[in-house]
């Protein structure tokens, strides 16, 4: 084996290894969304996840991929559809040096990563038909434009853009979907008194949510590190190393704003700080130093939870805080390098400008800022027009009496947890354990 196959062979397992790891989030998800909802929606809550990345598997498969990387103009690819690759058809992942194949993978786990956010703000109230509707066009005509806009040889990349995994382009996105589905289907029944006042409706399994965290805070590693898709000149170690301190110092933060705020050091808070800290130094991974990483993930841990309660107290029912936790979080990321961007990873990684507090000027803050503001604006319009077209033909929203008996039952036939809250099962152990003894 000679050099060049033996790169092309490490450089493959390390690709291969990060999207299985990103693709693994996706377990994450469902313990971490099952355990903070409750128990009568928690099959239906994590059984999603399944149906989410099958819509995008075949939806990023057939077209969002071509969308994102595929030639094309400054706002969206138009060659490659069904992964047919022709010469410079995907010239801008040219700089990857693995099979088309596995660029593709590890491209559609951040599309799961981003369509799973999404349904944050969906949870305990969605109808199953919208999640295959939305979920389809989200993969094709939303998440896919934005993508090509930064990465794809787009506008917002030819102007430096620094989000080097996805700070705006996975999680503001999948946020901002969110919020909007959130704002649409209206808050869940019970969850404001008439007066407005919020009421705390728990998750119903703490464990959960914390293993959901850790399992995300896993494949992160896979998320940041693996984006740079290649093992060489070991660039990775250092951007797991930005990303693993951004989660640490997120944890404390949010726990003391927690603390601080409500009197009580929440462990549901200390999670999301987790999760937020994540978020914001996924743009930043690659660009800032280490120093930098503890401050972007102490600021999106902390602003988070003060963010998710300020919200809720306006009216705003997240029932997993998607919009703080991943769209808060997600643009604090993504302009903090235009204050933190350090002059000798500007030069490695070849993009944009050094940062404001490097002597670099407001040039990069300003085009971070409008790399925010134009994604948030597209995704919000076009996830406004979908979903309330959706709702004024087959609705967003299950009746209230299926919401009621809960959606493992109504959408599903079946409850996830049938020993505590199906009647007939309980008659049945009865009877059988009558007979037994």
């Amino acid at each position: 084996m000679n050099e060049a196959q033996l790169s092309l062979a490490l450089d493959s397992l390390w690709v291969m290894l990060g999207a299985i790891l990103v693709i693994g989030m996706q377990v994450g998800f469902a313990l971490l969304e099952a355990g903070s909802t409750r128990m009568k929606n928690a099959g239906h809550v994590a059984g999603k996840q399944i149906l989410s990345f099958a819509i995008a598997s075949l939806a990023f498969w057939a077209a969002g991929f071509a969308i994102t990387f595929g030639k094309g103009n400054g706002f969206i690819g138009t060659e490659g559809w069904f992964l047919k690759e022709g010469k410079e058809t995907f010239s801008s992942l040219s700089w990857a040096n693995v099979p088309l194949e596995l660029k593709f993978l590890f491209q559609l786990a951040f599309v799961g990563v981003s369509l799973a956010i999404a349904w944050g703000g969906f949870a305990e109230r969605a109808k199953l038909s919208v999640y295959f509707i939305f979920g389809t066009i989200f993969t094709i005509a939303i998440y896919p434009v934005i993508g090509h806009w930064v990465w794809g040889g787009g506008w917002l990349g030819e102007m430096g853009m620094q989000d080097f995994a996805g700070s705006t382009v996975v999680h503001l996105q999948g946020a901002i979907a969110a919020l909007i589905a959130t704002m649409l289907l209206g808050p869940r029944i019970g969850k404001f008194n008439k007066d407005g006042t919020p009421n705390y409706i728990p998750g119903h399994n703490q464990v959960y949510t914390v293993i959901g965290g850790f399992v995300l805070w896993v494949g992160w590693f896979g998320f940041n590190a693996g984006s740079t898709m290649g093992t060489a000149d070991g660039f990775f170690s250092y951007v797991a190393l930005t990303t693993n301190i951004a989660a640490a110092a997120g944890a404390i933060a949010s726990i003391l704003t927690a603390k601080w705020l409500v009197g009580k050091a929440d462990i549901p808070a200390m999670v999301n700080g987790v999760l937020a800290a994540l978020v914001a130094i996924t743009a930043a991974c690659a660009f800032v130093e280490p120093w930098a990483a503890a401050v972007i993930g102490a600021v999106a841990g902390s602003f988070t939870f003060w963010t998710s309660v300020y919200f809720e107290r306006k009216g705003i029912d997240d029932p997993i805080y998607a919009f703080s936790v991943h769209g808060i979080a997600g643009i604090v990321g993504t302009i903090s390098t235009g204050f933190f961007a350090s002059p000798r990873l500007v030069e490695i990684t070849g993009i944009g400008k050094p940062g404001l507090f490097y002597g670099g000027g407001t040039d990069q803050l300003i085009v971070q800022t409008v790399g925010v503001l134009g994604a948030a604006l597209y995704v919000a319009i076009v996830s406004f027009i979908v979903l309330y077209t959706l709702k004024k033909t087959i609705g967003l929203r299950v009746t209230p009496e299926q919401e009621i008996s809960g959606l493992d039952i109504s959408e599903h036939g079946s409850y996830g947890y049938p020993e505590q809250l199906d009647p007939a099962y309980k008659q049945t152990t009865t009877v059988v354990s009558s007979r037994s003894s």
